[in-house]
């Protein structure tokens, strides 16, 4: 698996039937201390990643073990989204859950 950050979306409106469905996003790909590395990924989301999370994604015939994107034309998939990772006991990254917006509520 490899780890990436969402960095936008892509729509299609025609594709192949056995596309229709699926969620496609732009991955910026990450090297293992959460630097961007060169090129972009275009994944199907398999586990409703949003804009700006950090994932895991699969490629090749991995991409394809998912429920989703079992016996689709799919060469990426997003397999999970990343709360915190670690390398030699130094934190490379911890997911940070929005505050709420609680204005207008007593």
């Amino acid at each position: 698996m490899l780890l990436g950050k969402v960095v936008g979306t892509l729509v299609a409106t025609r594709k192949d039937e056995k596309l229709e469905g699926l969620k496609f996003l732009v991955l910026q790909r990450l090297d293992i201390n959460g630097q961007p590395m060169d090129g972009y990924v275009v994944a199907a989301d398999a586990v409703g990643a949003g804009l700006d999370e950090v994932v895991l994604y699969a490629t090749g015939s991995s991409a394809r073990q998912t429920v989703l994107t079992d016996r689709r034309p799919c060469d990426a998939a997003i397999m999970a989204i990343v709360d915190t990772w670690e390398v030699d006991g130094d934190v490379k990254y911890q997911k940070v859950e929005p505050i709420p917006d609680l204005r207008g509520f007593d």
